[in-house]
């Protein structure tokens, strides 16, 4: 009999240790914010409790200058926060981290180049977002190469993978998962996917993109050749499999992320692709965007070969401008178009809910940036700096509008009840909590 209530005792122990650090990782999750698009890598965030109304005076903890313009996302790790710079017209590429809580600098780290490689102005370099796992910090610099760092800023390594070259410049970030460290190392000739071992740097595999071009007319071309992706890749569970999905020119891609190996491809894409595929775990759909007003389509994860006939849900043959990507949320997909005008899609039909250009207080209404989904509510921002609360609905509704007056290409960074959003002046800190401004 005490055998028996001695083991019930240690079971109860066991289901009580493993529910804490059930919420112990899930706290984990919500209060960091460790890459571009967040935790799960598609702009879903943990958090119920973001500020909701914010202004140039009004709950903002800290506001920090930045050296030069930037396009990259901040991302956010315990009391650290941290975002890639160029300056020096290009040449010098940093990574700078900040004490979260008064956003003072702690340490800058990078490398340079001698010859920039070309970009659009609208693009300054560094416009990749970093990525950490807690114990590792990851930069891509473009044509300055790949830089592993710890939090504290020592290099742990790096690796030139050579020249990245397109007119309109770089914008795709690393991703960390399971030991692997992967980039798009695109657009332009040549492109490529990549896995390297997080720990040491060196190549895992390597994929090469065919559809790779500059951008630059070359001799005896009678025009310009658009081609080229910017979007980060993916990585998400269908089924018992991991499966990494990359949008290409031309098509969507699933690989094996360990090997390399390909597993379903789904035609589709027009050659230029900005935004990053969605993914919902509930349905299995998989959704991928075209940029410059080119095509959308949906299909389901898990197949195997070209399934564009038989796993595709849905196809748009043409769409606005997508240069930011979306979230899904019960059934539907949520996006702002690079004009300003935002979207409701139903998931498994491609069926238009709604539309609504947003206005705030700046003329400049286009958006670049990627919307973040916490709770019931859509956050994104435009260009001219104004930030819109949405209801996640399939009805349309405003719950606020934030401006604060700065041009901003970047995407907003949500952590323990914080919004952390990086313009071409500064790093903001805003909160609607009753923590004391340093």
């Amino acid at each position: 009999m005490k055998s028996r209530s001695a083991f019930k005792t240690l079971t109860r122990s066991l289901c009580l240790c493993g529910l804490l650090c059930a919420l112990l990782s899930s706290a984990a999750l919500g209060e960091n914010w460790p890459a571009w698009r967040g935790p799960h890598g598609d702009g879903r965030c943990d958090e119920t409790r973001l500020p909701l109304r914010w202004g140039t005076n009004q709950n903002v903890r800290w506001r920090v200058p930045l050296p030069e313009r930037g396009n990259s996302t901040p991302i956010v790790w315990g009391d650290r926060v941290l975002v890639t710079q160029a300056s020096e017209k290009g040449r010098q590429r940093t990574l700078l981290c900040f004490d979260r809580g008064t956003g003072k600098v702690l340490w800058t780290r990078g490398s340079t180049v001698e010859n920039p490689e070309p970009t659009h102005d609208t693009n300054p370099q560094c416009g990749s977002s970093p990525v950490t796992d807690g114990e590792r910090v990851v930069a891509w610099f473009g044509s300055a190469g790949l830089y592993c760092y710890d939090l504290t800023g020592n290099e742990l390594w790096h690796r030139d993978l050579g020249p990245q070259r397109h007119i309109w410049g770089n914008a795709s970030s690393p991703v960390l998962h399971a030991g692997f460290c992967f980039l798009n190392f695109g657009p332009g000739e040549p492109s490529f996917l990549l896995a390297v071992d997080a720990k040491t740097g060196k190549d895992v595999w390597r994929i090469t993109e065919p559809n790779a071009d500059s951008g630059e007319k070359k001799p005896g071309q009678e025009k310009t050749v658009w081609i080229g992706s910017w979007s980060t890749p993916l990585i998400v569970k269908a089924g018992a499999r991991d499966e990494l999905l990359m949008s290409w020119p031309n098509r969507l891609i699933a690989f094996e992320p360990r090997t390399g190996r390909e597993l379903w491809s789904c035609r589709g894409l027009n050659p230029l692709v900005y935004t990053s595929p969605l993914h919902d775990a509930a349905s299995q759909a998989v959704v991928a965007m075209g940029g410059f007003s080119g095509m959308a389509l949906a299909v389901m994860a898990g197949g195997a070969g070209d399934v564009t006939e038989s796993r595709r849900l849905w196809h748009h043959p043409r769409t606005k401008q997508r240069i930011g990507s979306g979230v899904i949320h019960k059934g539907h997909i949520y996006i702002q178009n690079d004009p300003g005008v935002a979207e409701c899609w139903e998931l498994q039909t491609g069926k238009l809910v709604w539309e609504e250009r947003l206005a705030g207080a700046s003329p400049k209404g286009d958006s670049w940036s990627s919307m973040v989904l916490a709770g019931d509510r859509l956050y994104v921002i435009n260009q001219g700096g104004d930030t819109f609360v949405l209801r996640a609905s399939p009805k349309f509704e405003i719950m606020a509008t934030n401006s604060i007056g700065e041009t901003t290409m970047a995407s907003l960074a949500p952590s323990d009840g914080e919004i952390f959003i990086r313009t071409y002046q500064h790093l903001w800190s805003v909160n609607d909590s009753q923590k004391p401004s340093p």
